[in-house]
């Protein structure tokens, strides 16, 4: 079985054209593996029913990842192998599980890879930008302030805005899936600020949140994310990110019902859209029917945006999320693990 970022770099591969026979080659993956995970049409994440058995590995795991993060200060040439870490090991900590384990656990660590680029300065139609911005609003008479979810457009400088309370991989899931059903497509290319949201970055890794890796192979796009303190790699965004406070935002919105209030929100678009781009002239309306031409096709089933985790209920049978808000399953459940999934909606 397949990883989502080895999943994922064979589909970035079938939708730059190659061939299942070339991605055999590229990847050392089996022609029918490649074949079924380009034909599968849901990555939702379905909910956990193999629990894993702990591992003589597991105590010492703490140990090698401070060893593997203290290696990134040093040359590249004396970094730790698989091999000398197996051997500190036995002789600093008395580990006596096998040499396969941490091989594989090292070859694990060092997995994740993201592909490195140049940003173009001139965009072609489809890619997007992605970030978050925050605004006051009164929900149910309630001042508070939350995030908004924006995705712009470079070529036709036309941009879609979600408000959700946080920047969880859970919000950038929602608000893209909820912007993709209403654009009719979704952009073969998104660039999103250092990782917000949707993973962390640890050095120059960025490690995507299981989330986030499900929806991307769900539905086929490639990301790239901008290195830190570097905004104006997304320029775009972060510009409409600014007017969308000004104009969309002015006066502080009113709403009860922050689903319907996101619909409305989605609409708004079509007043900018009706302006002209402030180099090329056009209406941003008709170059956004360009963009809308370069997208990729919707999947046939929407992504079930919902994260599956084990928590233990207090003695009521229930549940505490995110540290404060409580919600109750059964008395029998009391100090019990229990299955939760969660979502933005």
């Amino acid at each position: 079985m397949l990883t989502m970022s080895q999943i994922n770099y064979i589909k970035d591969l079938s939708n730059s054209g190659y061939r299942i026979s070339e991605i055999s080659e590229k990847t050392g993956a089996d022609p029918k593996t490649i074949r079924k995970y380009l034909t599968q049409e849901d990555f939702s994440p379905l909910p956990p029913v193999i629990v894993q058995k702990p591992s003589k590995l597991d105590p010492f795991k703490p140990i090698i990842d401070s060893w593997l993060e203290a290696d990134k200060k040093h040359w590249r040439k004396q970094h730790h192998t698989a091999k000398r870490v197996y051997d500190r090991l036995v002789e600093e900590h008395e580990y006596q599980g096998s040499y396969n384990l941490v091989q594989r656990y090292i070859k694990k660590c060092r997995s994740v890879q993201v592909e490195k680029a140049n940003l173009e300065l001139v965009w072609d139609p489809g890619p997007g930008q992605v970030d978050f911005g925050e605004a006051d609003f009164y929900e149910a008479g309630k001042l508070c302030r939350k995030k908004y979810l924006t995705v712009s457009f470079p070529y036709s400088n036309d941009g879609f805005s979600q408000v959700f309370g946080g920047e969880t991989a859970e919000c950038v899931c929602q608000g893209l899936l909820d912007i993709f059903a209403f654009i009719g497509g979704v952009p073969p290319l998104l660039i999103f600020d250092n990782a917000t949201g949707v993973g962390r970055r640890i050095g120059d890794a960025i490690h995507e949140s299981e989330l986030f890796s499900r929806f991307r192979a769900h539905y086929h796009f490639r990301v790239r994310f901008c290195n830190p303190y570097s905004g104006w790699e997304k320029g775009n965004v972060e510009r409409k990110v600014d007017y969308n406070r000004a104009n969309l935002f002015v006066p502080v919105p009113h709403f009860t019902d922050i689903q319907r209030y996101n619909q409305k929100l989605l609409s708004r678009h079509e007043k900018k859209a009706a302006q002209l781009h402030y180099k090329k002239q056009i209406p941003i309306g008709e170059l956004f029917e360009e963009d809308r031409k370069a997208l990729l096709v919707l999947p046939l089933k929407p992504f079930n945006v919902c994260r599956y985790e084990w928590m233990k209920a207090d003695g009521y049978g229930k549940i505490c999320m995110d540290g404060k808000h409580f919600y109750s399953t059964c008395p029998q459940n009391a100090h019990q693990k229990v299955l939760v999934g969660s979502t933005e909606r």
